[in-house]
């Protein structure tokens, strides 16, 4: 079967997962190497094989040209993803979709319109920890889902920011611990005990104040449609980057999930079902293991013409929208309504 032609946009440090995992599947050959810094573009060009440009436009013109992965910062997804189904191309999206509800919301009316799949990377919905977990879950074995915790406690210094020349400001990263470091956390929260009805929250910036115009801190309140309670805290003013701990609460025991285990509670009991901590990964560790995974899955799809497996645009969305809720809570000091 012919393989898929990929463009790569954006060249920064995550690119190199991506490069690894369309070697790795077999099923896409890289075409383009698009960024807007040349010596970025061409290097790994050079060094992958494949054209290299600094313009996306002039790689979505190729006709042999099947799919994008979107690796830039936040606020240049939403734009790049409609102007490759505009091409009639496929979009493999870094997480967040968008700075905002309202683009991501575009994005997905642009991919309905010209029957093409953008797809957020929310790799680690396919972590084999998660995978089990979601498996526990919807078995019932456990019984009704009462109440679940996510917590996030890591650490930026304000080189991360100010270095970067995006990040810290709405209008290019879109927010800060919550869009950057905590949606996925928020996303397996969701995905995990359901959609969530109401959220009353609180963003502050602190650590970093004077330095960054986005939060580095967060909490909430979640309340799901199903009744279950949660309650989410992230914050980048801690001064290592600790295991996040996500736990599910419900009515005959608890699943947890942290430093790469899932451990079942029952009658006080901890019982270790899962542990991911024999596979090594040379990338950042916060990044997940599941890149490959979730880059498999999307071509799968496409070569298959099945939408199993893969986390299209409406569904990953939902995170967003808890983003948005928290940030209009705090704002208002009111409950939101989100679904």
């Amino acid at each position: 079967m012919e393989s898929l032609g990929v463009a790569i946009i954006g060249c920064g440090s995550v690119h190199h997962v991506h490069v690894d995992a369309i070697k790795n599947n077999g099923m896409g050959r890289i075409l383009w190497f698009v960024d807007s810094e040349e010596e970025r573009a061409k290097s790994s060009a050079q060094k992958y094989g494949g054209k290299w440009c600094t313009n996306y436009s002039k790689a979505l013109e190729d006709p042999k040209l099947d799919l994008v992965h979107i690796c830039t910062p936040h606020y240049l997804h939403a734009q790049m993803a409609i102007d490759a189904v505009n091409a009639g191309k496929h979009a493999f999206v870094e997480k967040p979709a968008a700075t905002n509800l309202e683009a991501a919301k575009l994005m997905a009316e642009s991919a309905k319109k010209n029957n093409k799949l953008i797809v957020i990377c929310f790799q680690n919905r396919y972590n084999p920890t998660s995978l089990k977990a979601k498996e526990i879950i919807d078995s019932g074995e456990l019984g009704k889902i009462k109440g679940v915790k996510g917590l996030v406690t890591w650490f930026r210094d304000s080189d991360y920011y100010t270095l970067s020349g995006w990040r810290g400001s709405f209008d290019t990263e879109g927010g800060g611990v919550l869009i950057n470091q905590a949606i996925h956390t928020l996303d397996l929260m969701q995905w995990l005990v359901g959609e969530v009805e109401h959220i009353e929250g609180n963003v502050s910036t602190r650590a970093l104040k004077g330095v960054i115009d986005v939060e580095d801190t967060a909490d909430a309140t979640l309340y799901f449609k199903n009744g279950a309670r949660g309650i989410f805290y992230a914050t980048n003013c801690y001064t290592d980057n600790s295991p996040i701990e996500l736990e599910i609460h419900m009515e005959k025991g608890k699943l947890r999930i942290s430093s790469g285990e899932l451990i079942r509670i029952d009658d006080g009991e901890h019982k270790v079902l899962v542990n991911e901590n024999s596979e090594q990964s040379p990338y950042k560790s916060y990044w997940g293991k599941s890149h490959d995974i979730a880059i498999r899955k999307f071509y799968e799809c496409l070569k298959q013409n099945s939408k199993t497996d893969i986390i299209p645009l409406d569904d990953g969305l939902e995170a967003l929208k808890i983003v948005d809720g928290i940030y209009k809570s705090s704002s208002t000091g009111k409950k939101i309504k989100i679904n």
